[in-house]
């Protein structure tokens, strides 16, 4: 839109006229004068309508919220007793001159302020997300999918393309969703993008990829989606798991940093810390058997058989790790073979276990992680093990049968990462479209 400036640009304008466009956000007449705050995708302002104006005037008492405006108008600063420190445009306001109205807006179904459920939230999505909650949860997902892009191209990762139609499933037994393919074939949404990124470890050593992937089971819970965003890479020439691990805890520093530099103001609005990080190259860490008999001898129930974490232990740790440690962040490594997917390499020091890890994040595990099995004939013994055709794998092995270093990777879900970063209880406030057991888009009951 010609000449037009943002909103955040107001405060070094004073005292010049200028054009803004947005939308209104809330109205309130005092007297003869219309008072109203404008929104754009760069903040909000004052402005106020006197009766001098009195096309602007005039049009001020008919807009409503989520009207699409034009603007013409001179930037004053605000009396003195008037100015808000501390908020964008605190100090100045908008005397409107004249008023084009771009659209017109029926009326909102709920107060922009109000508290909404999780199926308000959802069921008037394209509306909610226009709310500055739901914009700042965004603003800080979009600064965490750059700053992982950034960091990962700054340590020598290619980015490809993982495809999101697949002939089998990558984790071998993960509920699918299946597809019709051509020649009465039957292909599957992919549930991760694990093989392709060990077969790209064999053409540029380091790569990434964020691609969405699809789980089929019928989970109904604040931490599960059916189709979500993965973070993941891979890496070659590896010594063991403990460099991927060095290498996330540098990744989740970096982004951190960078929503501290990017993303304080949505942290402050959303009434969130940012987390606890500690000194050194590498989060703590601790053996799923330790940790199981620190939680056993902690709490008196007995976990010690058990081949994984259940929630209240995975909370459990990240209090321990908070108070022991000073750090949000806990990896918990060798977890037993029969519960980690046949890419796993298993720790040949420990009967039994794997070189895999699980990151927790104030409470939730965040990634899974590992040292890959790279040598051939391991890897069809394994398959063999699980119950795996290899047949049914060629295309994935014809990289292992020809020479593939030692490797390893992880994968994160961005909602997940999002929601942990900001306390959201339900990893589906921190989706902007949430497809589960009973929704896409609309409710499914309905």
């Amino acid at each position: 839109m010609q000449n037009r400036i943002y909103i955040k640009d107001l405060k070094d304008n004073i005292g010049k006229e200028i054009i803004i466009a947005g939308w209104v956000d809330v109205r309130r007449d005092q007297g003869k004068m219309v008072f109203f705050d404008m929104r754009d995708v760069t903040g909000k302002v004052q402005c106020v309508a006197l009766p001098m104006h009195e096309q602007a005037t005039d049009q001020a008492k008919l807009i409503r919220p989520e009207w699409v405006l034009k603007i013409s108008g001179m930037v004053n600063k605000r009396p003195e007793k008037n100015i808000k420190a501390g908020v964008l445009n605190g100090e100045v306001e908008l005397e409107v001159k004249y008023i084009e109205v771009l659209n017109e807006a029926r009326e909102l179904p709920f107060a922009n302020d109000a508290e909404l459920n999780i199926d308000t939230l959802l069921d008037y999505r394209p509306l909610t997300l226009r709310r500055a909650r739901e914009e700042a949860i965004f603003k800080v997902q979009s600064v965490i999918l750059s700053s992982f892009k950034d960091f990962l191209n700054s340590e020598g990762f290619t980015e490809f393309r993982a495809p999101s139609l697949v002939g089998g499933d990558a984790e071998g037994g993960t509920e699918v969703f299946k597809v019709p393919y051509f020649y009465d074939q039957t292909a599957y949404l992919a549930t991760s993008p694990q093989l392709y990124k060990q077969m790209m470890v064999g053409v540029f050593e380091r790569v990434f990829t964020v691609v969405n992937v699809f789980r089929a089971e019928k989970h109904s819970t604040t931490r599960h989606l059916n189709e979500y965003t993965s973070l993941d890479l891979e890496m070659g020439f590896i010594e063991g798991p403990e460099d991927v691990m060095k290498l996330e805890s540098r990744l989740l520093k970096y982004v951190t940093e960078k929503l501290k530099e990017k993303c304080t103001h949505e942290f402050k609005l959303l009434n969130v810390e940012f987390p606890l990080i500690p000194d050194g190259e590498m989060f703590p860490s601790m053996k799923l058997t330790d940790a199981q008999k620190l939680i056993s001898d902690s709490t008196g129930v007995d976990c010690t058989q058990e081949p994984d974490l259940e929630p209240e232990h995975e909370r459990w740790l990240s209090e321990y790790a908070k108070k022991e440690f000073n750090s949000d962040f806990i990896f918990i490594t060798n977890y037993p073979r029969t519960k980690r997917p046949f890419y796993a390499m298993d720790d040949e020091k420990l009967e039994g276990r794997t070189k895999c890890y699980d990151l927790l994040f104030k409470g939730l595990e965040l990634l899974s992680g590992s040292q890959r099995e790279h040598r051939y004939d391991v890897l069809i013994d394994k398959m063999k093990w699980k119950g795996l055709n290899p047949e049914k794998f060629s295309f994935y092995l014809q990289a292992f049968k020809y020479g593939m270093p030692p490797h390893g990777g992880l994968a994160m879900g961005l909602e997940r990462l999002t929601a942990r970063f900001l306390n959201i209880p339900n990893i589906k406030e921190a989706t902007l479209f949430p497809r589960d057991i009973n929704r896409i888009d609309k409710r499914l009951s309905e």
